[in-house]
């Protein structure tokens, strides 16, 4: 049985407000709401940041990718983690059962939301080295590849995100 594509499927770099306008976003269009990181967290029983410790950047992908591919969601608002764009497999998934929309930002609004990259369980495919510059450069092309929308939320509140989000789905 082919699923729907009645999902609404949040990309973009960590920061970015999957999760948080996510729950927003599922309030105003009366949909359901599922944090993929807590999914993965949930199936894995432990954090992100000891995920990625434990199999390293690489492994991690390899993980999320493989919940991600099989997540079952419907009349949802599914908020990815930042590095979902690496998993070809799991994108695919996700645009077939949703449409994906990509929460734009600018690399000076991202450094301006983020504190601690360290702390937030986020996968740095170059390791540790790696500045939020280049993963911000790494990824964009990335979220463009993959969304059928995009919506820069730059200088939004959560709730005008969301809104923005809303209309542009509908």
């Amino acid at each position: 049985m082919e699923q729907e594509r009645n999902n609404i499927v949040l990309i973009g770099m960590p920061g970015a407000g999957k999760s948080t306008l996510g729950i927003v976003l599922a309030k105003i269009m009366n949909l359901n709401f599922v944090d993929a990181d807590l999914v993965i967290q949930s199936q894995c029983d432990k954090t992100l940041q000891k995920l990625i410790d434990a199999c390293g950047p690489e492994g991690f992908i390899q993980v999320e990718n493989e919940i991600l591919s099989d997540l079952c969601a419907d009349n949802s608002v599914i908020a990815t983690g930042g590095s979902a764009v690496y998993s070809d497999d799991a994108m695919k998934h996700l645009g077939e059962i949703g449409r994906v929309v990509y929460l734009q930002i600018s690399y000076s609004e991202l450094v301006s939301r983020l504190s601690d990259l360290q702390e937030r369980g986020v996968v740095l495919k170059g390791g540790i080295g790696m500045s939020l510059h280049d993963l911000y450069d790494e990824r964009k092309p990335l979220y463009e590849q993959y969304a059928d929308i995009t919506v820069n939320v730059d200088d939004l509140s959560i709730t005008a995100a969301a809104r923005k989000v809303a209309d542009a789905v509908k």
